[in-house]
């Protein structure tokens, strides 16, 4: 009988094996599987999720057993674990999952090898020490043990897995780099920078198919896995232009993306700070982003902003054709001027370089961080020879990109979504489109991350840009958000109009409560399920 009640009593134990293993899987899939060791430094910033301390009770249980009855004990044993699951299915609810668990085929083999690793010391007991009297100690005690370093167990199965996602990613890179060879005549053009590449890739292809069947990279695919992806299951053969986004966390990726697909055409977007404490350096990123434009032939033609002085400051080790847009800086190829914009949209004039004449434009998007996008998108346009007419019809029919100064309504109130990413740059902007707004203004915002040592002060000057603008400011993590409201004090912002909260479900039952006829709420970034205070 004490054997079935200790496998029932496993019951519980399992659940909560399961609960714990797919969190871990989460954490691990949001930090790149451990690139750069972004796991293991999520893991040294958040012990009190990676280990759990409630834990501990079990113990207590397993060495009172000394002493208990053993079915007391198991009972015991059993009732903690559950009352455990419990408590931890509650939490998980109770937390906003921004972007869930993909089970991947990479997370269903990273599950086998971690079943493995989970089974392994049982069954190593089973055929060398089944007739030991200390069977059900050793079970209880192993498991408690597998549970509280299930973190560290996961890690250690990626690492395992390493060889076998080796050869995985060498197999369909062949295929990706078989089928761009059967694909030679068609155009590719490479985008990327610290902020804006989704944005610039998606103005461009819809500026792109009012004359041709151009592809971009869906959502973000931008690493080297979501360009072979991309090429593999996406691209279509009839296609004339494939617009690849690339990202970077370190010098070298974006070489590498391009030895890939080999891009003809380049956009650089922006070079800020993004990502400045994986780069390590300002100059390093400004390299880093570089390298698509020195990847380009030399018959290529790569597309710069002379409004960023990274760009106009580096010196190019390439011969390939430069070209300039601008907005402040008027010595360009193409560039915009007499910008209105409104909560329905942005118009705006267009000069070229050789060209007399001014242009009329028009788009639904907002910012001025759109407009350099939509410039981009005209120039590489008219040099694939779109008329005037069509790059028009192209920049008035480009939709609104998701989470990117995206308006929307919640009930009566007006929502600029700007939560997909913030930046220095970017936030400022998005904080301008929401001063042009008539009525109240609410500003919701976690803050910015992967700004290196710069993170606080930029995060304070946030917070002094937002105090001449918002008139209710709600701040998402309390830990994170510190600066943005040292920032907001600095400027003598009223603290009664100040409220933290730690999750944004929240912030939207505050709006209820804080509207008036007419509020515009803008949100600022959505930080991943890995930033959860």
């Amino acid at each position: 009988m004490k054997i079935e009640l200790f496998i029932l009593s496993l019951l519980p134990v399992v659940f909560y094996l399961i609960l714990r293993t797919k969190k871990a899987l989460h954490m691990i899939q949001q930090n790149w599987y451990n690139d750069g060791n972004r796991y293991l430094k999520w893991i040294g910033k958040n012990l009190k999720k990676a280990f759990n301390t409630k834990e501990l009770i079990v113990l207590l249980i397993i060495l009172g057993s000394i002493y208990l009855d053993n079915t007391i004990a198991i009972i015991c044993y059993a009732l903690i674990y559950l009352i455990l699951a419990y408590l931890y299915l509650t939490e998980i609810k109770a937390e906003q999952s921004k972007k869930p668990l993909v089970v991947t085929k990479r997370v269903r083999r990273l599950i086998i090898t971690i079943t493995i690793v989970y089974l392994l010391p049982f069954i190593v007991y089973y055929f060398y020490y089944k007739n030991s009297i200390n069977y059900l100690s050793f079970y209880q005690i192993t498991t408690f043990i597998l549970i509280l370093i299930n973190f560290l167990i996961i890690w250690i199965a990626n690492i395992i897995n390493k060889p076998v996602e080796k050869q995985v990613f060498y197999y369909y890179k062949r295929q990706a780099v078989k089928k761009l060879k059967q694909m030679n005549n068609m155009k590719v053009i490479g985008i990327t920078g610290s902020y804006g590449k989704t944005s610039s890739k998606n103005i461009l292809n819809d500026i792109l198919n009012v004359k041709f069947n151009s592809f971009a990279t869906p959502q973000n695919f931008n690493t080297t896995y979501g360009l072979i992806n991309s090429v593999n299951n996406y691209l279509d053969k009839f296609s004339d232009i494939f617009i690849a986004e690339m990202g970077a966390f370190k010098q070298g990726e974006i070489k590498e993306l391009c030895d890939l697909m080999k891009p003809k055409y380049g956009i650089l977007t922006k070079i800020g700070v993004a990502h400045l404490e994986s780069f390590g350096s300002r100059e390093n990123i400004q390299k880093g982003k570089f390298e698509l434009i020195e990847s380009l032939p030399i018959d290529g033609i790569g597309v710069l902003n002379r409004d960023d002085e990274y760009q106009v400051s580096y010196k190019i080790k390439n011969d390939c054709k430069i070209m300039w847009i601008g907005i402040d800086n008027k010595d360009v190829d193409v560039y915009a001027d007499n910008i209105k914009l409104s909560y329905t949209g942005t118009t705006f004039d267009i000069h070229f370089k050789d060209d007399k004449k001014t242009y009329k434009f028009e788009t639904k998007l907002l910012g001025k961080a759109n407009i350099y996008n939509i410039l981009a998108g005209i120039l590489l346009g008219r040099e694939f020879g779109l008329s005037i007419e069509q790059l028009k019809l192209g920049v008035k029919s480009v939709n609104s990109i998701s989470h990117r100064l995206e308006l929307k309504k919640y009930g009566n109130i007006n929502i600029i979504d700007d939560a997909y990413n913030s930046n220095p740059v970017g936030s400022k902007m998005a904080i301008d489109v929401l001063s042009m707004m008539p009525g109240k203004k609410i500003v919701v915002t976690p803050g910015m991350i992967d700004l290196g040592d710069e993170q606080y002060n930029l995060n304070k000057e946030f917070g002094n840009y937002i105090a001449n603008v918002a008139d209710e400011v709600i701040l998402i993590g309390q830990e994170q958000t510190k600066p943005i409201y040292e920032g907001l004090i600095e400027k003598k912002y009223k603290q009664k109009n100040i409220h933290v909260l730690n999750d944004i479900k929240e912030a939207f039952m505050l709006f209820e409560k804080l509207k008036e006829k007419e509020t515009f709420v803008l949100l600022e970034n959505d930080l991943p399920d890995i930033f959860n205070e």
